[in-house]
């Protein structure tokens, strides 16, 4: 089966939250899940990671995607918009997790 471009940015992320032996899960959106929430959260050195895969920079997040965003930032975890073009903003913040 085919990956898509947005599943290939999530494989690699995986791989390095995987390096980073971090805690990390994604979240289901249907059902009793919250829509909007972004797709990957994790949990690395006691800090609170939300994740929105995009396949590159000209995806745009929903304007609910953009409200779970500000919710996460406004509690103090941290919110990262990842494409295949700035992949390595991942592994800059986890190595800047305290």
């Amino acid at each position: 089966m085919a990956t898509t471009p947005e599943g290939a940015v999530k494989k690699k992320v995986v791989a390095i939250l995987k390096k980073y032996k971090c805690y990390y899960f994604y979240p289901m959106t249907h059902g009793y899940g919250k829509s909007g929430v972004a797709d990957i959260i994790v949990c690395h050195r006691g800090r609170f990671i939300a994740i929105e895969c995009k396949a590159d920079a000209t995806k745009k997040m929903t304007a609910l995607q953009i409200k779970n965003a500000q919710d996460v930032i406004a509690e103090d975890g941290t919110f990262l918009l990842i494409h295949k073009d700035n992949i390595h903003i991942l592994e800059e913040t986890l190595n800047a997790t305290v």
